[in-house]
């Protein structure tokens, strides 16, 4: 149904995921414990953190098609489409493509959960997503 490989969008889930966890960077308080300023600084969304560049070098490296099903099966995931809607889904994603794919999906709040759920509405299941590495 799509040209994705259910190992890309896995991919994009598990990285979607660990992006959602993370916190705004707060200024820490010189009376705390190092200790656990040092365990949340792990959570906390920093400028020269890694993550975000992975997600984008990983999403712009995919080709046209690729990105367009990204954006399609995370809009059938949220209920902006159906399954039955695909192509509609894709032809719109083509149309309103105007900024970068990552920079759009990263802008998307629970953009893992969508793109779960457009798998299983596509007929993909648990089993199949546990093979694929999520």
């Amino acid at each position: 149904m799509f040209d994705i490989n259910i190992d890309k969008v896995c991919y994009v889930i598990q990285l979607g995921r660990e992006f959602d966890v993370k916190v705004p960077s707060v200024d820490s308080d010189d009376g705390s414990n190092p200790t656990d300023d040092l365990a949340a600084d792990v959570l906390e969304d920093r400028a020269d953190d890694s993550l975000q560049d992975e997600f984008t070098e990983f999403v712009e490296g995919l080709n046209d098609d690729e990105k367009l099903d990204l954006v399609a099966l995370m809009w059938v995931g949220r209920g902006t489409y159906t399954p039955t809607q695909w192509k509609e889904a894709r032809r719109v994603a083509a149309e309103e493509a105007t900024h970068s794919t990552s920079e759009y999906l990263l802008g998307t709040s629970l953009l893992a959960d969508y793109l779960e759920d457009g798998l299983y509405q596509l007929g993909y299941t648990s089993d199949d997503m546990e093979k694929a590495g999520l």
